[in-house]
């Protein structure tokens, strides 16, 4: 992509970011019940109507929509995104340190995915219809069956409680804490990409440059690591760009189960006390982190083929 058009995409992040804003802005503003109440509920006290009257005009509620709309927009071009309701602390503060063990999961999650993923898929479409294949079919069949919250329940259960060799609750500070949240993500995802690097791979093989290298004498992991998985990673990037982005913005259940103190599990907390600036907050980080990712994959593309610099181009 040239300058021109990568600027062109991050001005419509930045239209479509102001656009969720205030999308996310008016519906915490027409939600039933209210933010003074709320803070003061999550504190276990319940003050006199004039206390919470007054904390209504701190808070600057009783002012009108864009006006407070505008004001909060302000803040957040700032780098504000307010104060939470219930923890009393910024919003981007909160945030940034729920962040780093949510990276740490993702990263662990997509490299354990790829560690089984594509070799599984590798070797199903070069054994295509045979007994390994049915197999590793069989399998990734049942791994994307499986809800995700039955998985986390299994493997806390034995591996957790009855094993003891990880902990039951996760505090994200060590590497333990990672393994079983990360796992029983990787098991669906693995299953996911096994079938899709070997639809990919499949594809490939049937093009003429795969018979010119067995002609040529190359020997056939040559041509799979080198050739064909190269061209196949197209479409995948885009698949692991995806996830990623969705693993970045916390998998609540998951999350959850395993007490994990990642953006997923403050999403939960933030809606049952109704916390909505950290609500708010939340809701842009994921816009921004999609938006952003698929930047970063179509920019990637002109690496992994370059006729795609020359479609721009031309």
């Amino acid at each position: 992509m040239t300058g021109k058009q990568v600027g062109k995409r991050i001005i419509q992040i930045i239209v479509v970011l102001f656009g969720i804003s205030f999308l996310t802005f008016g519906l915490m503003y027409l939600a039933p019940g209210d933010p003074a109440r709320a803070m003061y509920a999550s504190a276990g006290s319940i003050p006199d109507e004039e206390v919470i009257e007054q904390t209504r005009e701190e808070m600057g509620l009783n002012r009108p929509f864009l006006v407070q709309y505008g004001s909060w927009l302000s803040g957040v071009l700032k780098g504000d995104m307010g104060t939470s309701l219930t923890l009393k602390k910024p919003v981007v503060e909160i945030m940034t340190a729920r962040l780093w063990p949510t990276l740490k999961m993702a990263l662990f999650a997509i490299a354990l995915v790829i560690l089984f993923s594509f070799p599984l898929g590798m070797f199903t479409a070069v054994h295509h219809n045979r007994a390994a294949d049915y197999i590793v079919r069989s399998l990734t069949f049942i791994g994307n069956s499986l809800p995700s919250f039955w998985v986390a329940l299994m493997l806390m259960y034995f591996f957790a409680l009855k094993l003891g060799v990880f902990p039951v609750m996760s505090t994200g500070t060590g590497f333990q804490d990672l393994v079983l949240p990360s796992v029983t993500l990787a098991i669906s995802m693995t299953a996911v990409y096994t079938r899709q690097v070997k639809a990919a791979v499949l594809d490939e093989l049937q093009q003429g440059y795969v018979r010119g290298g067995q002609l040529r004498g190359l020997k056939q992991r040559t041509i799979l690591w080198r050739h064909v998985l190269k061209n196949a990673m197209l479409p995948l990037v885009t698949l692991l760009g995806l996830s990623f982005g969705s693993l970045l913005g916390g998998t609540t259940v998951v999350e959850v189960i395993f007490s994990y103190p990642g953006l997923g599990n403050m999403a939960v907390q933030a809606v049952t006390n109704r916390d909505y600036p950290l609500i708010q907050g939340y809701v842009l980080w994921i816009a921004l982190i999609y938006m952003v990712i698929n930047l970063l994959v179509d920019i990637s593309y002109e690496f992994l083929d370059p006729r795609t610099k020359e479609r721009l181009r031309g």
